[in-house]
């Protein structure tokens, strides 16, 4: 008898798998080990005393006993291993239960997270209702009041995941800055006049509260982003109009032309030049606050974008949506002194553009809701922006 690999070679001519394998000892029988549930032929083949072909001895299946051949000429009784077939004659595959426990987990996650999305935007629509109902007198400009609403509620949103994780990724500290100046102008114009105001109660104090609750959420995002978050922020991607200019210095490409704008194309509602164009400078303005935004999640490389950072510029895409609703039937109140109406065309004009230049993030939103993902945008639009 000689070993050779594992394989021992009896003087009949027959195999043994020593690790639970193929065996043909003896008299030429097939013997099949297996532990743990494993299988085993006994009795093979008999070439002696039985038919040509027939198959003599009995196979077993056992959960933990395997079958061990009768004793026959040259039998084996194979050892036993792990992976064999159990009990209730079927394969026991690990890697089935792992993949269907990752499908499990995964599909607990989308649906936690969807969960989550539903609560949230419920949460704003049923305050949204409970404020129409009590402190609004129901009259059309409550718009107004209610696109202001969502603007905060997106800004506290941010402030929300800022804070919790600790972590600016995925923010644009220049939309920040932007959001600061236009809560700030337009503060000082609605505080000190009411030509800007809604019509209805909401406009007595309401109006003026929520629009300093979104002005101090945005500081309060600005300050995160900018000091103790900082190592986070992403500053490679936030280069919004960093041309010729210092880094960080981008936005002067926005405020510079708008500020002009509005100085000379602003309506007369105050009667006050400087709060006319603080009012007008904020409307125009805000409807160009959200490209560094947007131009940062272009250049991310990954195009994913953190779903509460997305809630958040949903959030004040739709609060425009809702300004664009008021001022589409009232632009012609905002007239200037000598009876134009262009102001009116260039805030309705600034706004549309803004809502036009979101239509694609509004609908990458809606799939990443609906499917509980991850946001993920396109490397680039037909606008280039997003």
């Amino acid at each position: 008898m000689s070993q050779r690999h594992g394989y021992t070679t009896p003087d009949a001519g027959g195999y043994a798998a020593s690790g639970g394998g193929y065996a043909a000892g003896g008299g030429g029988g097939y013997v099949a080990g297996g532990g743990g549930g494993g299988y085993a032929a006994g009795g093979g083949y008999s070439q002696q005393g039985a038919p040509a072909g027939s198959y003599s001895g009995a196979a077993a299946y056992g959960s933990n006993n395997p079958y061990a051949a009768p004793g026959g000429p040259g039998g084996y009784a194979a050892p036993e291993s792990n992976g064999s077939m159990g009990g209730g004659g079927t394969w026991d595959m690990p890697g089935n239960h792992d993949e269907s426990k990752g499908k499990s987990g995964k599909k607990s996650m989308a649906l936690h997270a969807m969960n989550n999305n539903v609560i949230l935007w419920a949460c704003f629509f049923a305050g949204s209702l409970l404020i129409y109902y009590m402190l609004s007198g129901g009259d059309f400009s409550f718009l107004m009041t209610y696109g202001a609403l969502s603007r905060m509620f997106g800004f506290a949103i941010l402030n929300f995941k800022t804070f919790r994780t600790q972590k600016a990724t995925g923010i644009s500290v220049k939309t920040l800055q932007l959001y600061s100046i236009v809560f700030f102008c337009r503060l000082t114009s609605i505080f000190r006049h009411e030509g800007y105001l809604p019509y209805d109660k909401s406009g007595d104090w309401l109006y003026h509260l929520i629009e300093f609750l979104a002005f101090a959420c945005t500081a309060s995002a600005l300050y995160g982003c900018s000091y103790p978050f900082k190592d986070s922020y992403q500053a490679e991607f936030d280069k919004f109009g960093e041309f010729n200019v210092p880094p960080g210095f981008g936005i002067v490409y926005i405020i510079a032309p708008v500020f002009l704008v509005a100085l000379f194309i602003h309506p007369n509602l105050n009667s006050d030049l400087l709060s006319d164009v603080a009012w007008t400078f904020a409307m125009y303005l805000e409807s160009c606050a959200l490209m560094p935004q947007l131009y940062m999640f272009q250049k991310q490389a990954s195009g994913v974008v953190e779903l509460l950072t997305a809630h958040f510029v949903f959030a004040l895409g739709f609060g425009r949506l809702l300004e664009f609703c008021f001022w589409a039937y009232s632009y012609h109140e905002l007239a200037h002194s000598n009876g134009s109406k262009l102001p009116g065309y260039v805030a309705l004009f600034a706004q549309f553009m803004q809502l036009v230049l979101m239509l694609d993030f509004f609908w990458f939103y809606y799939l990443a809701v609906k499917n509980s993902t991850p946001l993920v945008l396109p490397s680039h639009s037909g606008l280039g922006v997003v």
